[in-house]
């Protein structure tokens, strides 16, 4: 398999979807609601016809600074956004002017993101040192805080810049995560464990884009935006685990189909996924599926990520299949083109738009690569 002994021109993937808590305002005081929908508009405008800029989901946290004909107006992605308010619900708290710092910074490598407040916990993501994210609630010795793909999780409070005490029996934690250490991983074993694409270059394709929106979804949504989404989550599990991320497109803009092959072959690639979700006329139609052009390295690709896909999502597995797309066709790196789920499905759609969707997924892309390399 080829490796690259050149250097990169990384291409930026960072569109965090932070919501950020305002540092000062006028007010003393503001109000949080939670969202009671699975899915969530936020808009840049008061109005059903308004941009939506990202999504909010069952839990998320919105901390309101006006109100307006139904809307709120809030922050996300360090903008002034607005919410359909009939999709929120009060809680009993309000954000004070300086109750707690509105961030909190790493202090360690390769620190765990969990999915609860304690080791007992499954691992949501990683982080590093130097990572600031969104401080949204505390909880004994763990941080609640948002993540780059707008997903809360739980950080140990020891091994960021507001520690709230060390680990003990309390924590629930396992004899193997009984002291701070265990949180992150530092020696050259763990690292090996942590990094097992290390020395990979993979290029992710968002698929559509721009002028090109894909597939419609059953609310409306746009496949582009969905295959921005899950790319980026995709390519933040494959850089926890030690790869060289690449993608053909970064932002809702158009990249035509020849310039994609063009990024990919500028680079010494290992392998290339090109993301994208389905549609069919059928509501019924759904699942996932892993698409080939050649019978040799193609399509041992994409049998290792589809059976990957079936092990961690809970979709109909379609299988792999050999199809003639112009980004496989064309292509003289290893190539697959995977379908996560059917837009045009109400369970499917459903699932996506689950705040734990796209972190399986891009656990069974990592699994897959992982298992097709070695």
């Amino acid at each position: 398999m080829k490796k690259s002994h050149y250097p990169f021109m990384i291409i930026s993937l960072f569109a965090l979807f932070y919501i950020f808590v305002p540092a000062a305002s006028a007010e003393s005081s503001k109000q949080l609601y939670k969202v009671g929908t699975d899915t969530l508009n936020v808009r840049q405008a008061p109005a059903h016809d308004a941009e939506v800029i990202g999504y909010l989901h069952t839990g998320d946290r919105v901390t309101a600074f006006q109100e307006k004909h139904g809307w709120i107006q809030t922050y996300y992605d360090g903008k002034k956004v607005w919410v359909a308010s009939q999709y929120l619900y009060k809680t009993n708290q309000t954000i004070h002017k300086g109750d707690i710092s509105n961030t909190v910074t790493i202090t360690k490598d390769t620190v765990h993101l969990r999915t609860g407040p304690g080791t007992n916990h499954s691992i949501a993501g990683f982080a590093g040192d130097g990572d600031t994210f969104t401080l949204i609630d505390s909880v004994h010795n763990w941080h609640k805080v948002i993540s780059e793909g707008g997903a809360h999780v739980w950080v140990a409070s020891w091994l960021t810049d507001q520690p709230t005490g060390a680990p003990d029996a309390s924590d629930d934690e396992t004899p193997s995560e009984s002291i701070p250490a265990s949180e992150t991983t530092t020696n050259t074993t763990a690292d090996k464990v942590e990094e097992p694409l290390a020395h990979y270059n993979i290029m992710l394709d968002a698929g559509h884009g721009g002028i090109d929106p894909g597939a419609i979804g059953l609310n409306g949504e746009q496949e582009q935006d969905l295959a921005l989404r899950f790319t980026q989550m995709v390519a933040d599990k494959l850089r926890n685990e030690g790869a060289t991320v690449l993608l053909t497109r970064t932002s809702n803009s158009y990249v035509s189909l020849s310039d994609r092959m063009r990024i990919n072959d500028a680079y010494m690639i290992d392998a290339f996924i090109s993301l994208h979700f389905n549609a069919s006329l059928s509501h019924n139609a759904n699942g996932v599926s892993t698409h080939y052009y050649d019978s040799g390295s193609d399509k041992r690709l994409a049998q290792s990520i589809q059976q990957a896909l079936s092990k961690y999502t809970t979709f109909k597995d379609r299988g792999s299949m050999q199809n003639n797309y112009h980004v496989l066709r064309e292509n003289s790196t290893a190539s697959v083109l995977v379908e996560l789920g059917f837009i045009t499905n109400p369970y499917d759609l459903s699932v996506i738009h689950s705040s734990q969707h796209s972190i399986a997924v891009a656990e069974a892309i990592a699994e897959g690569l992982r298992n097709y390399f070695y």
